[in-house]
């Protein structure tokens, strides 16, 4: 233990090091050992990340020989260290499969590198241990995966309906199958939309993790940074969350945000056919009126905060690679719980004006100062 901290110490040969260091944007693996709990394994590693792979700290993947896949995060843009694990904490509370977290330390070559986030890997591993049947999965990798027939940066219309995804499991119908879905959703309308909608959708689950993305505020998380899995059961589609770090009042670069940035609707071509359809539109505003009610609260969440922080204000201390945002640890807890506050606040003023979702505007003037 570091710190209070489980350890992860890693042994690289110098050769395997200035391989990774070639390329930040490799996703070549490299030959490591691998020590946590007292016990040593053959490993692989890599680095992982989007543009935090610039950085000086890096993210890593490691494959052990086992076949476990662990996500070692920096989190090198959140001064608190726990947005990620909260928002993954909120999204169980709610009833959305999440990864689970843990904070460690990490040790290269017996040179201290600090606080990591210990993510577990979305794959086989994950389902197995939820009893979650499933045929495929696929990782919204980019945000081209919109369900849109047009790239979300450019506007230009996309080649093929599956652009932005990244295939990790499945057969060779996956991406054909998901295609499918994505021109018919585009083509069909009114009750054979509809028919096509609940065939292939949880629409209830659908709506959980959708709530849950609003909710924490990730602007990033409607258009990618989700997987998508398709159930053996029902071949129905479902969507797990995945990189919260630009949430709870803070983008994806550590920046203040403001709590009306992400719109209760969010921002896929999925979610807007489905809230079309005026009892769906419904059933979404009042799991939105229940979450506020009952778990998006000072009361249910604000132990976990307590919890993640103690548990880690000594790392901090003794984590030097932190200095640029170590400063704003101490605050960070406020800020998250003045953010849920103006989060709280504006989710029902928007549901106040959403025509025919939800009870009396007396009502819910009354609720939003109940936080």
């Amino acid at each position: 233990m570091r710190a209070g901290l489980p350890v992860r110490s890693i042994l690289i040969s110098a050769g395997s090091q200035a391989e990774l260091a070639k390329d930040a944007w490799s996703r070549k693996f490299v030959p490591i050992q691998l020590t946590a709990g007292g016990m040593t394994t053959g490993a692989r590693i890599r680095y992982r990340g989007g543009h935090t792979r610039e950085y000086p700290k890096k993210s890593y993947e490691i494959r052990l020989d086992s076949g476990l896949v662990l996500h070692l995060n920096a989190e090198s843009d959140d001064p608190s260290m726990i947005r990620n694990a909260l928002s993954f904490r909120f999204m169980e509370q709610i009833g959305v499969p999440a990864p689970r977290t843990r904070h460690v330390w990490v040790d290269i070559n017996g040179t201290p590198m600090g606080l990591y986030l210990e993510i577990e890997a979305v794959n086989s591993r994950f389902f197995a241990l939820r009893d979650i049947p499933y045929q495929s999965l696929l990782y919204a990798a980019n945000d081209s995966a919109n369900f849109e027939a047009t790239h979300s940066d450019t506007g230009r219309r996309k080649r093929d309906f599956s652009d932005g995804y990244e295939f990790m499991e499945g057969d060779g119908d996956t991406l054909p199958r998901l295609c499918a879905f994505i021109r018919g959703i585009h083509r069909q309308r009114d009750d054979k939309l509809r028919e096509l909608l609940e065939e292939h959708i949880d629409i209830p689950a659908y709506f959980r993790w959708l709530a849950g993305v609003v909710l924490t505020g990730n602007f990033d998380g409607f258009e990618q940074n989700y997987a998508l899995y398709e159930n053996a059961n029902d071949r129905t589609y479902g969507i797990l969350p995945w990189d919260y770090e630009g949430t709870w009042g803070r983008n994806c670069y550590g920046k203040p945000c403001k709590a009306d940035t992400v719109r209760i609707q969010g921002y896929n071509g999925l979610t807007r056919r489905l809230l079309q359809f005026p009892d769906l539109k419904r059933d979404y505003a009042l799991l939105l009126e229940q979450l506020l009610d009952e778990i998006f609260t000072e009361e249910r969440l604000g132990p976990v905060i307590d919890e993640l922080f103690s548990s880690l204000s000594a790392a901090v201390r003794l984590d030097t690679s932190r200095s640029a945002t170590k400063s704003l640890f101490s605050g960070e807890a406020d800020f998250i719980r003045e953010f849920m506050e103006l989060r709280k606040l504006n989710a029902w003023h928007e549901l106040q004006k959403w025509p025919g979702a939800l009870p009396s505007a007396e009502t819910l003037r009354s609720r939003a100062t109940d936080f």
